[in-house]
């Protein structure tokens, strides 16, 4: 699942969760099970603007230096 992810990562940090059920070509119901259960072991993380969420790889992409800043 990971290795799927990695691939597609090349060009994004995160996707929404459409695409990434796509990128892990399951169902979404079964999609959404596995997304959750990364998150909540913390391999994925839950981003959200606000109008727009997407999932990501922890400590990854453009924002991860500026979220851990203090």
């Amino acid at each position: 699942m990971l290795k799927a992810y990695k691939k597609k990562q090349k060009t994004k940090s995160k996707f929404y969760f459409n695409d990434l059920s796509k990128i892990l070509e399951l169902k979404p119901r079964e999609a959404k099970k596995l997304v959750n259960k990364l998150v909540e072991d913390e391999i994925l993380e839950y981003w959200s603007s606000g109008s727009t969420s997407m999932y990501g790889l922890k400590g990854t992409g453009k924002q991860a230096g500026a979220e851990h800043e203090d």
